[in-house]
């Protein structure tokens, strides 16, 4: 996009994590870092419940934020806004405030969250958390109204997020820019095997985020349903659970036999190579995963849920092998699959390394995104 524009990128950084600069993105015409604020405390869990903003927009509200936002918009004549995630919504609101309208204010929705923390109520563990999931669900579905009939645009990941988001606001202008990966740098290197390489270990991945809800459920679940009947099948299987921020039930999974809690990793394409298979036993959630994207990238086979591949063009038996989260036997037969046939391992990882070549890579979309907002800004629709 820098190439085709100038482009100033103000972002939130995590605790304990370096704020990017112009050094590390000299693309950019300007880089501006602010903390982000703690999440999840006892006084926004009580106004997530009587105050107008859910939990999940209270967690992205800075006062520093919103005066970078302010200085920012003030002194430059942004032709577009790109905000990422509905959780940007208050600072959406303030920028078309100030501009009477005029403002130019795109949402990314990388799910739609509403419908993500329906599922999350759908199957929390006790009432308490189901009721508080519906509540925020029954607030996030206002507010996505609400930006929906005001925004500029919105893009989402996937054409059935278009859809649904069309049925609530069918004049809305939407694009569907799918998530990508950068392939060549899964693809290459000493890091990830060649493709179609035998497999030397019994290991499969789970990678994600360890403290997103629908990971450490995935996780929590699939050791206890799935893994024991794969582990007697196969006692050299080992499942690695990788990603940043393990809850506490997520690392006690390490005591279990054959199971690895890494935490955080400075590099996941390490983990990639000799890997047997990557799994996305996901049972909620929403959006596209694009770590289905990086392990076929890596020509790593994957086999995931139905909701885990949802958005994603793929196709069944061919780029992707797809498993009931409640039924070992269609996991077990994968593996089984996978373990014994090196031939099967070659076609399944050679065909999803085509699709996210031709289809998911970063370059592609970037074009794709870059027209977009070019289209709309010529008053296309």
């Amino acid at each position: 996009m820098a190439g085709r524009a100038e482009v100033t990128y103000l972002h939130f950084t995590d605790p304990g994590a370096e704020p990017l600069t112009r050094e590390d993105l000299p693309f950019c015409q300007e880089v501006v870092a602010i903390p982000k604020p703690p999440a999840y405390g006892p006084g926004k869990l009580v106004q997530g419940v009587l105050g107008r903003w859910p939990l999940p927009i209270l967690n992205y509200t800075s006062q520093e934020m919103s005066a970078a936002v302010d200085r920012l918009t003030r002194a430059n004549a942004y032709d577009l806004i790109h905000l990422d995630l509905i959780h940007m919504i208050r600072y959406g609101e303030a920028i078309a405030r100030r501009a009477e309208g005029a403002a130019r204010v795109v949402y990314n929705w990388h799910n739609i969250e509403s419908e993500l923390m329906r599922r999350f109520g759908a199957t929390a563990s006790s009432f308490g958390k189901r009721w508080y999931a519906r509540l925020t669900a029954s607030k996030l579905a206002l507010l996505e109204q609400d930006i929906l009939q005001t925004a500029f645009g919105h893009v989402v990941c996937s054409q059935r997020e278009l859809e649904e988001l069309r049925h609530i606001a069918p004049s809305a202008r939407i694009a569907v820019i799918e998530n990508g990966v950068d392939v060549a740098g899964f693809s290459s290197g000493a890091d990830v095997p060649p493709q179609g390489q035998k497999a030397q270990t019994s290991r499969i991945l789970f990678v994600g985020l360890m403290n997103y809800s629908a990971n450490v459920e995935a996780a929590l679940s699939f050791t206890e349903r799935i893994w024991p009947f794969l582990r007697r099948r196969f006692p050299d299987l080992e499942l690695w659970i990788i990603g940043a921020s393990p809850t506490p039930a997520v690392l006690q999974l390490g005591s279990v036999e054959g199971v690895t809690v890494t935490g955080t990793v400075p590099e996941v394409r390490p983990y990639y190579r000799d890997a047997l298979a990557a799994i996305v036993p996901l049972r909620t959630g929403g959006g596209t995963r694009l770590k289905i994207l990086e392990a076929m990238a890596a020509s790593v086979p994957v086999i995931s849920t139905p909701l885990g591949a949802e958005g994603l063009a793929v196709s069944p038996g061919e780029n992707i092998l797809i498993a009931d989260p409640d039924d070992p036997d269609t996991w077990l037969r994968h593996l089984e699959q996978l373990k014994l046939s090196e031939a099967a391992r070659t076609t399944l990882s050679t065909s999803a390394l085509q699709l996210v070549r031709t289809r998911y890579d970063w370059q592609i979309l970037g074009r794709k995104l870059c027209d977009t907002y070019e289209g709309w800004l010529r008053g296309e629709q």
